[in-house]
């Protein structure tokens, strides 16, 4: 599973990025707000760092105006995948742009006919929300599960790319399933690495090695 990192900080980015845990950055108009940043400077900025998809939305909701968003942000850098809502203008926009070699990354999926419509009108990735499902006490894994099924069936290259992921274990159950991308913010993947089992071992390797007096250089 690829691992997407869901955030505009450019030294969290950079942290993981050269660390190898990084395949790819989404962004939104929410995260580029908490950055403090121009949008635009910074979806460059990490385009400059991550060779990757970056994820960079458009903040229009109608068809003409998101288009020439779309267009505008796709010239920033070659790795930039426009993100577009699940709409019937995001469809629409979705089309034009992957049929001129643009990446497309269609979000806020909530159900997996949106996600055959998507795969249908050309979307590089699906983003299903799995966090704000579970918010309405929907497992929102059902739903990557539901995708996976029905894009296997036909052979569809649309990536599911797991959004709104707010655990380690979403993470895990992601991968399982085999979403062929989580994005997480940077707490969630360093959290991957956390086990109990391996605080305590390590506490008691290094209470022993101190009462042995052992170094190694």
């Amino acid at each position: 599973m690829k691992f997407f990192v869901d955030t505009a900080d450019i030294d969290a980015i950079r942290e993981l990025n050269d660390l190898n845990m990084l395949d790819g950055v989404t962004t939104n108009p929410s995260l580029i707000l908490k950055s403090g940043r121009d949008i635009l400077e910074t979806t460059k900025a990490i385009c400059d760092v991550v060779e990757g998809p970056v994820s960079a939305e458009v903040v229009a909701i109608d068809f003409d105006q998101m288009l020439k968003e779309g267009k505008h942000l796709a010239t920033i850098a070659p790795n930039v995948c426009v993100k577009v809502p699940l709409t019937w203008e995001g469809l629409r926009v979705c089309k034009i742009l992957s049929d001129e070699g643009t990446k497309v990354n269609v979000t806020l999926c909530f159900s997996a006919n949106q996600a055959l419509l998507a795969a249908k009108a050309g979307a590089s990735f699906i983003s299903p929300f799995i966090g704000r499902l579970d918010d309405m006490n929907i497992d929102g894994m059902e739903l990557i599960q539901d995708i996976r099924t029905i894009y296997d069936n036909y052979d569809i290259k649309t990536e599911i790319l797991a959004a709104s992921i707010r655990t380690a274990n979403h993470m895990k159950e992601a991968a399982l399933i085999g979403a062929d991308v989580a994005t997480a913010p940077p707490k969630v993947i360093h959290d991957m690495i956390k086990h109990p089992l391996t605080q305590s071992g390590l506490d008691q390797f290094v209470k022993d090695a101190g009462e042995a007096g052992i170094k190694i250089a």
